[in-house]
């Protein structure tokens, strides 16, 4: 193939720029300035997240001109649109979040109508919020593409001014969005005043970006580059640094080499290189929302890999990566001294990595390994052989309370507090859990059960960040274990137990739970039970009165809680790949 010279013969643009039967359709092309040459070149989806409603999007418009530079410089024909974004950041703690989850979906789907009822050849696609990332992920998967991801990058981390009325606590140190929801806490629990809270929320977060700790973003980040969708190195500089568009314009130009090559979003996301994801997950202590994410990228493949196959990896995966929230350092640190490949070469000392699989770089992990130089500095990446705990920093858990699985974050949590046994306190909903810990009517010792917010009973299996963080505000961090079928922010720190399946709505034990049922936590071991009898539950399943009814009773929360699935399979919304008639590449 001579460069510049693509067959369009066999790509999808070929169905409106090619032939007589046509000119009607590159008449509106010539309406929008492209010339003829453009017309008839591989036309790129150039898809971005922007929006104005938080910082981590509002870069993405003017990295996502650099990308399509790329793609022009070698021989192809950008052609830009926009989705949607739901930022965890600014719905969290109210009945906005419940909108989170379903974005992901809504971008997925989104992002494939486009794609398709435009003809595009291949994508390139810029995310920068928590959903927004395995979202963009998912429909490169399901359109099964030549596809390169770009995230946004992450913010910067704030600092209080020199000599600011704050306390001492967070005095000349790094800040982050999660610092601000445990300050709540402090401010209810009388530990710091409104004069202060109002200072640190003014610099807590000084740049665009997406938070800036190993939360969802930054978790989902790692993962786009260790499965290969990312060119190496790509997601590291936070968003303000002008350096990003270097790496936007060489993913422009890298997805027209996979058009050359016929490299499609399937031959990279193998169920080897997610097994590589979820090491990096592990490994860097990173957001338990990947377990839900990596099941529903999978399904998009038509790759059975579970929220056990994720904890499975997780089990045997030493934690050596120093990132908040369990950890000291921000995803700026993380770049600073190398970023995913020189943890990913740390894993490969240990063989723990495939080297086999492919990129968007056109070359395997294992030939791009071999060009990184970089070693663990000590600090921010400890060496694999003395790693900060032998096993990941994320532990599945399963038992009578979840015969589906569970998950918790044990990052920062020493092995003396991994095991928690108290009497459940359950409440009905997250608003009330909040109130209760605003109110100190709990008491040391107990675990919270927060349930009826799994992903259709929710609807929307909300994050509870605004009642972990106020906890921990209280100095309750470790105080109280918190169990619920809805999921935990990546910033969430404590023993916090999230995605308990089957969930409420579907008559899983947690719908069962009592105030005072005694439950364990062992995380060490991977359990999760109340002392019941199973006739003690056969009993209460009989007596159950079925799921609480919401509020939802039409819209998109309502049909998404009608297709919604298990959340151990990835709370997805439709067959995938499985049952997959057509190819879209090849219709």
């Amino acid at each position: 193939m001579l460069k510049g010279k693509f067959d369009k013969s066999k790509l999808p643009s070929r169905h409106v720029t090619e032939g007589p039967a046509r000119a009607p359709h590159r008449s509106y092309y010539y309406a929008m300035g492209m010339t003829e040459e453009e017309i008839h070149q591989p036309l790129v989806g150039v898809a971005t997240c922007w929006n104005e409603a938080a910082p981590c999007n509002i870069a993405l418009n003017r990295q996502a001109q650099a990308v399509k530079m790329g793609v022009k410089s070698a021989y192809g024909t950008p052609r830009e649109f926009t989705t949607i974004t739901v930022t965890d950041g600014i719905a969290m703690g109210h009945e906005g979040m419940r909108s989170s989850l379903a974005s992901r979906e809504a971008i997925a789907d989104t992002v494939e109508l486009t794609m398709r009822g435009h003809c595009y050849d291949a994508i390139v696609g810029l995310a920068g919020c928590d959903k927004s990332l395995p979202g963009m992920m998912m429909a490169m998967i399901r359109l099964n593409v030549p596809s390169v991801f770009l995230y946004g990058g992450s913010i910067l981390p704030g600092r209080a001014p020199s000599g600011a009325q704050v306390p001492a606590e967070y005095a000349n140190r790094d800040l982050t969005v999660q610092d601000m929801f445990e300050a709540v806490g402090h401010q209810q629990n009388g530990t710091m005043t409104e004069a202060e809270l109002d200072v640190l929320e003014r610099v807590a977060c000084p740049s665009a970006g997406a938070c800036g700790g190993q939360f969802t973003a930054n978790t989902m980040a790692c993962v786009s580059e260790a499965i290969g969708l990312a060119l190496p190195n790509s997601s590291g500089a936070p968003a303000p640094y002008q350096s990003r568009d270097q790496y936007a314009e060489a993913s422009g130009a890298a997805v027209m080499t996979l058009i050359e090559k016929n490299i499609r979003a399937r031959d990279v996301c193998t169920r080897q290189a997610f097994e590589n994801a979820a090491r990096v997950v592990a490994c860097t202590g990173g957001s338990t929302n990947a377990g839900l994410h990596l099941p529903a990228m999978a399904h998009e493949a038509g790759i059975d890999f579970f929220l056990d196959d994720v904890c499975e990896i997780f089990r045997d995966t030493p934690y050596f990566v120093d990132l908040k929230p369990g950890g000291q350092f921000v995803a700026k640190d993380l770049y600073e001294v190398g970023g995913v490949y020189v943890v990913m070469k740390e894993l490969r000392k240990a063989g723990l990595i495939h080297e086999d699989c492919m990129t968007a770089s056109g070359y395997s992990i294992g030939e791009e390994l071999d060009k990184i130089e970089g070693e663990a500095d000590g600090r921010v990446i400890h060496p694999v052989e003395t790693p900060i705990t032998k096993t990941g920093g994320v532990v599945g858990l399963k038992g009578n309370v979840a015969p589906e699985g569970a998950i918790v974050k044990v990052a920062g949590i020493e092995p003396q507090h991994q095991i928690f046994t108290g009497p459940a306190r359950v409440f009905e909903c997250e608003q009330d859990a909040f109130e209760s810990v605003q109110n100190r009517t709990y008491e040391e010792g107990e675990v919270f059960v927060i349930r009826n917010e799994g992903p259709s009973g929710g609807p929307g299996m909300r994050e509870m960040l605004a009642t972990t963080a106020a906890l921990s505000g209280q100095g309750m961090g470790k105080k109280v274990a918190l169990i619920t079928d809805g999921r935990f922010s990546g910033a969430t720190r404590g023993f916090c137990v999230g995605h308990v399946g089957p969930e409420a709505a579907h008559g899983g034990p947690i719908a069962l739970l009592k105030d005072g049922d005694v439950i364990t936590i062992n995380a060490i071991e991977g359990s999760i039970n109340v002392d019941l009898t199973d006739e003690e539950l056969e009993t209460r399943k009989a007596a159950w009165s079925g799921p609480r009814e919401t509020i939802y009773a039409s819209g998109a929360l309502w049909k998404y809680a009608q297709l919604v699935g298990e959340t151990y399979k990835g709370a997805v919304t439709h067959p995938g790949a499985k049952a997959e008639r057509h190819e879209y590449m090849d219709l």
